[in-house]
C-alpha cells in the first residue's frame, strides 16, 4: 500500500532511510549521532556527521568550515537538524544564513533525538574544531519533557535519552556476566548492583512534575552553555521549539491527514497516548512560562515560538510533516521569526 505520507513528503523515505538504527554511528559519550559521510538529494551529512549548512555563495558543516569564520550556531535535536528538509539548503540554519541574517555563517548543530545534555556535550566535544563563535540559538525543549515521563530508574542524574531502554537492558546483560562466582571467594552477601530494572517504577508523574524535572535539567545546561560562551562573548539564546499540537488546535488539510496515517502507523500508540498532557497548548504555554522564569534567572534570552508561529501563519499553512518536524514553507518561516524576534543580523 502506498502512504500517502510518501506522496505528501516524498523526502520522507530518505530521512527513514537516514534513520536506520541498524545503520546508527554510536558515539562515545553521546551514546549515538547521526550517519558520517551520508549523501543524497535531500540531507548530507561531512565526516563527523553534522549536517551541511548552505550560504548565497558557499556551504559549510563542523567538519568543512567555511572560508573564514567567525560563525553561528543553530543547535537542538531533530528540528534543528531539519527533519523534513527537502535539502540541506531548506534548513533553519541555511535559510538564516542565505536570507534572514547572513552577516556570518551559520553552522547546522542539530542532534537527532538529543535531549539537552547531548546537545551540551555535542558542543563541548566539538568545540576545538570551531572558529570564533557569534551566536549560539538553541531551539529545543520537547524532547526533555517528552523523556522526563520514562521511569525514574532510567532518569539517572543527568536525564533519560532516547533508546536509553535497550541501553539498561544491555548493561544489565554484560553486569549479569561479570558477576559469576569467583573460584574460592564465592558471592558477596546482601550486596547486590542497582539496575534500572530494580528502580523502575512505570507510574507517571502529574505534568507540572513533568514540567518542574524538564526546567530543572534545561536551566541546568544552560548554566553552562552560557559560561562557556562567555569566554568568547557569544550571545546565547534560547527558543522552545514549535509543535504542531502547541501552535494550532486546527491543522492544515495536509497535516491533518498526515497526523492521522501516522498514528495508525505507529507501534507504540496515538501521539497523544504516546506523550500525554504534555502535547496539549495549555500545557505547552505552562511549560514556556517556566522556560522563560528559568532563562531570566540564567540571563539568557528566552523565545516561544508557538504562540509566534500561530500568529504568523494562515489556516492553510502547511507547516509540518509531522507533528514535531517542519515542510520547508514551516522552516522558512521559523527562520524568519526567529531573526526578527531574536534581532539575528
Amino acid at each position: 500500500m502506498r502512504l500517502r505520507r510518501y506522496e505528501l513528503t516524498p523526502q520522507m523515505q530518505q530521512y527513514d532511510d537516514f534513520d536506520d538504527r541498524g545503520m546508527a554511528h554510536y558515539l562515545p559519550y553521546l551514546m549515538y549521532f547521526h550517519r558520517t559521510d551520508y549523501h543524497s538529494d535531500v540531507l548530507n551529512t561531512d565526516r563527523l556527521g553534522f549536517r551541511i549548512s548552505y550560504g548565497a555563495t558557499e556551504n559549510a558543516s563542523v567538519a568543512q568550515q567555511p572560508s573564514q569564520g567567525p560563525v553561528k550556531l543553530f543547535v537542538g535535536s531533530s528540528t534543528a537538524f531539519g527533519i523534513g528538509a527537502t535539502s540541506d539548503a531548506a534548513t533553519i540554519s541555511s535559510r538564516l544564513w542565505t536570507r534572514y541574517a547572513p552577516s556570518v555563517p551559520w553552522l547546522n548543530f542539530g542532534g537527532r533525538s538529543y535531549n539537552s545534555t547531548q546537545e551540551l556535550m555535542l558542543f563541548t566535544l566539538h568545540l576545538h574544531l570551531l572558529p570564533p563563535v557569534e551566536e549560539i540559538v538553541i531551539m529545543s525543549g520537547f524532547n526533555n519533557l517528552a523523556l522526563s515521563r520514562l521511569p525514574a530508574g532510567q532518569q539517572g542524574e543527568h536525564g533519560a535519552f532516547f533508546f536509553c531502554g535497550e541501553y539498561y537492558e544491555q548493561m544489565a546483560e554484560l553486569r549479569r556476566r561479570h558477576s559469576k562466582v569467583r573460584p574460592g571467594l564465592g558471592r558477596l552477601t546482601g550486596r547486590k548492583s542497582p539496575t534500572a530494572e530494580d528502580e523502575d517504577d512505570s507510574t507517571v508523574p502529574d505534568t507540572p512534575e513533568l514540567i518542574s524535572r524538564a526546567v530543572e535539567l534545561t536551566a541546568r545546561h544552560l548554566a553552562v552553555w552560557r559560561r562557556l560562551a562567555a569566554a568568547t562573548g557569544a550571545r546565547v539564546s534560547f527558543v522552545l521549539q514549535p509543535l504542531a499540537t502547541w501552535v494550532r488546535e486546527e491543522h492544515a488539510p495536509q497535516e491533518a491527514t498526515l497526523f492521522k496515517e501516522l498514528d495508525k502507523m505507529s507501534k507504540l500508540g496515538i501521539f497523544e497516548d504516546l506523550f500525554g498532557d504534555t502535547v496539549t497548548m495549555e500545557n505547552g504555554r505552562a511549560y514556556a512560562e517556566a522556560l522563560r522564569v528559568a532563562c531570566e534567572k540564567q540571563n539568557v534570552s528566552f523565545l516561544d515560538l508557538n504562540p509566534v508561529l500561530a500568529e504568523a501563519a494562515t489556516a492553510q499553512d502547511w507547516l509540518y510533516v509531522d507533528r514535531a518536524h517542519c515542510t520547508d514553507h514551516g522552516y522558512d518561516l521559523v527562520a524568519r521569526l526567529l531573526a526578527e524576534r531574536l534581532d539575528l543580523r
